[in-house]
């Protein structure tokens, strides 16, 4: 508590002064943790104060790269960030000053727990980086080195192609703000990172295993694949009613472990769809997902070094796959060489009357997908042409790449023959491929246990065990 209100003077975040007539102050509360690196072992405690009403539980850690990733954590991130209002805050519970008891804090600087927190820290540290950075990305390109650096939050993630960049911009950092170097990434977010001379893998067992326990599923038993073949999820209007809150809460859960597990993409974005009144029936299909979870806890993607820059994209549906409304799931996955980058599967917005329009729908969406990827890339300095669009309906290629309107064709609505113009400009090349090479059929339907398994692999969507 003492090092909190050291850091507070240390930062110039207030400045103790009569209460004026009239003011609206803001009461306080200590906030005490113990900080857990991956693997559960207690690293550090922490004591914060915090404006009443804060109810984040995540720590602050901020840092990461990529060439070697390192770590950087900021010991107080929002006190960096400044305030331009009138703030005042009650004096800490035990450290009252006791010549000046009915004194209150003026904050020059933003404190967790206040509405103007997150955007104070946030516009701090991008004015910095501004000024040290290009403008859009926060991007700096030199000679073939690149430097990289996002935000989020009061977290940064860095890297660089050149290791010497890490250490000029740590050191620039923890000259601006209070910030110290405590090592090689392992863990993020819930992330966990192995970095190997064969490239680096990510995956999520940790989060796995706290999710497990939280919906008493740690003793289930486990089970090949995360949705039955058979299985055709209806309204289920006669069915019994299950908790709201514990479903939704399950799928949150399930959605945020879908950033490094492609494979339970399409079981997950198909039960989401009963959040507003889900039953029985399709709290029994998320359990078997969470079981599938047990006999898989340390798969996630591995990314190999050396991949190149070729950038290929995969489009599949399953038409009227949706029984409520009839609708298709669009699914699609894009590959920079043999990493998997991007993945979705999403129910298309409009009813599809035959296999072809929804085939002809889905590649639009994985057209615009690659054009965004395309653009994000060439601000890295790389130029793409011709990006290969892979398609397993063969009238979807030969519409969008035919460019007379026939009348088979005349009920399509205009807006999806987005495809077709970018087609005709050179910027994609639609071709067909066959249905057991279609690697996005994992997002669109349940599969067996062997294409499954086969696709899961194809995509380096892969268990911890077998690389590390």
């Amino acid at each position: 508590m003492h090092e909190e209100l050291n850091n507070f003077t240390r930062n110039e975040v207030w400045t103790l002064e009569a209460k004026p007539k009239g003011a609206r102050v803001i009461g306080t509360k200590w906030v005490f943790r113990n900080k857990q690196d991956d693997e559960g072992n207690i690293v550090r405690n922490k004591a914060r104060l915090v404006a009443k009403g804060y109810s984040q539980v995540e720590g602050i850690d901020f840092g990461e790269t990529f060439a070697p990733v390192a770590r950087l954590e900021a010991i107080r991130a929002f006190l960096n960030g400044y305030i331009n209002e009138l703030v005042y805050v009650e004096q800490p519970l035990g450290f009252e000053d006791p010549s000046n008891p009915d004194h209150v804090y003026r904050l020059s600087k933003a404190l967790y727990g206040l509405k103007q927190a997150p955007q104070a820290s946030y516009e701090r540290l991008r004015d910095f980086l501004i000024e040290k950075v290009d403008t859009t990305l926060f991007i700096k390109k030199t000679d073939n080195d690149l430097f990289v650096c996002q935000v989020y939050v009061d977290d940064i993630i860095f890297g660089s192609t050149n290791e010497e960049y890490c250490k000029e911009f740590g050191n620039m950092m923890a000259k601006e703000f209070e910030m110290s170097m405590i090592g090689e990434l392992t863990f993020f977010l819930g992330f966990q990172i192995k970095q190997l001379k064969e490239g680096t893998f990510i995956y999520q067992e940790k989060y796995t295993g706290d999710l497990l326990k939280r919906f008493k599923m740690d003793d289930c038993k486990s089970i090949e694949t995360p949705m039955a073949t058979n299985v055709k999820l209806e309204a289920d209007e006669s069915g019994i009613k299950v908790d709201q809150t514990l479903y939704r809460s399950m799928i949150g859960s399930l959605l945020y472990l879908c950033a490094s597990r492609p494979d339970i993409m399409f079981s997950v974005c198909l039960c989401a769809r009963f959040q507003a009144d889900p039953k029985e029936s399709h709290l029994t299909t998320v359990k078997r997902i969470l079981r599938y979870l047990k006999h898989t806890p340390s798969i996630g993607l591995w990314y190999p070094k050396g991949a190149s820059f070729e950038l290929l994209g995969y489009s599949d549906s399953d038409f009227a796959g949706c029984r409520v409304e009839c609708k298709s799931t669009s699914g699609g996955c894009y590959l920079l060489g043999r990493s998997l980058v991007l993945w979705s599967s999403k129910k298309q917005n409009c009813v599809s009357l035959s296999t072809t329009e929804a085939e002809y729908i889905a590649a639009g969406s994985s057209c615009a997908q690659l054009l965004y990827m395309k653009q994000t890339l060439k601000d890295y300095g790389v130029e793409l042409t011709r990006i290969p669009l892979l398609c397993d309906n063969e009238s979807a290629v030969k519409l969008a790449n035919n460019p007379v309107q026939h009348s088979r064709t005349k009920h399509i609505d205009i807006r999806h023959h987005f495809i077709r113009d970018h087609v005709a400009k050179g910027d994609i090349l639609l071709r067909n491929v066959g249905t057991k090479e279609q690697l996005a059929d994992i997002f669109t339907k349940p599969l067996d246990e062997s294409n499954f398994y086969r696709l899961r692999s194809e995509l380096n969507v892969l268990d911890a065990r077998t690389i590390m």
